[in-house]
């Protein structure tokens, strides 16, 4: 039986939906792209950053968390709840993204389904998802 580290973030449902490293953005140098040459909006406790690569077959995910968002737990425990919020959607993300999800020092204190709808709504406002649920 596993623990779960906080009881209201769900556990995964299907074991296909896997985050590969393969969809994760890793260089610095990537970050720093969409950065300066992406389009962003942001929210009460996320920054969306959205970059266009047409080379790209599928959509690749970066999550920053600074110590604004609180010690190591709670920096740990805001990643793995956009990890699964997104990992859970990145099959109806639009492809040839890369993307870049900053957590603010509220989303510490947000719940599990805060931090989804905030998600869902900033990525309907960048164009990278789908409009219906």
């Amino acid at each position: 039986m596993s623990k779960s580290t906080s009881p209201d973030t769900p556990k995964p449902e299907r074991a296909r939906l896997r985050f590969p490293k393969t969809a994760r953005l890793l260089n610095s140098r990537d970050f720093r792209k969409v950065r300066e040459k992406g389009k962003s909006s942001q929210g009460r406790l996320l920054r969306l950053g959205v970059l266009k690569d047409s080379a790209a077959q599928t959509s690749r995910i970066g999550f920053v968390t600074s110590k604004r968002v609180g010690g190591a737990v709670d920096r740990n425990k805001t990643r793995r709840r956009l990890r699964e919020i997104i990992r859970a959607d990145r099959p109806r993300l639009a492809p040839g993204f890369d993307i870049v999800v900053v957590a603010k020092s509220t989303a510490a204190s947000a719940t599990f389904d805060e931090l989804r709808a905030e998600w869902l709504l900033l990525a309907r406002r960048l164009s990278i998802l789908p409009d219906s649920q």
